[in-house]
């Protein structure tokens, strides 16, 4: 008999219960992963060329923090263009890093400003501005920046509404992000104009 998990999100993903207290709001709402494809054909097409191809992420509002914020760009709940992709861009406060982590789909991490490195699997990988990073399937894996006097802004781009219809699900939360601030950032708050 199949358990009836409903459809109230549960923390830290694949968990019983949360082990900490939750940052990111999308670990407990809940969200649209594929959306249905429903009507005709000719219908679908003319809804698909109907949407807007240019998103300005200045208009979206950041989540998070207090030393990682995030904000969605595209994927299958927020635009109708999109069925396959997820695309988001984080922000590190100077010295920040997010949550160690791990996920069945790969990701390409592009960093458009700062320095630091990543730890996949026990591994450290360093990067900066300019640089494209693969996190390979299953890796477990944290996001650290590494320069102390300025922010790093990264784009991060994956297949992961794909994954998950394909019931490659498994998500977990090794290490919940810090609560809070790394001393001397405080009062920071990633730019309004991104």
């Amino acid at each position: 008999m199949a358990e009836d998990i409903g459809s109230e999100a549960t923390i830290g993903h694949n968990s019983e219960g949360p082990a900490e207290s939750v940052v990111w709001e999308r670990w407990t709402k809940k969200r649209t992963f594929v959306r249905a494809l429903e009507g005709t054909y000719g219908e679908l097409m003319q809804e698909l060329f109907s949407q807007p191809r240019v998103y300005h992420t200045k208009d979206l509002k950041w989540k998070g923090g207090p030393q990682n914020f995030g904000k969605k760009v595209i994927n299958p709940q927020a635009v109708k263009v999109a069925q396959s992709i997820e695309t988001h861009i984080d922000v590190f406060s100077p010295g920040g890093y997010g949550q160690k982590h791990g996920h069945m789909n790969s990701a390409v991490f592009f960093v458009l400003k700062g320095r630091g490195h990543d730890i996949h699997d026990g591994k450290r990988l360093d990067w900066e501005a300019g640089d494209a990073l693969i996190v390979e399937n299953g890796c477990v894996h944290q996001h650290i920046s590494d320069d102390p006097d300025d922010e790093t802004i990264v784009l991060i781009m994956k297949a992961k509404p794909l994954f998950l219809f394909m019931h490659l699900i498994f998500q977990k939360v090794v290490e919940y992000p810090p609560k809070s601030a790394v001393p001397g950032q405080e009062g920071y708050h990633p730019p309004e104009d991104l």
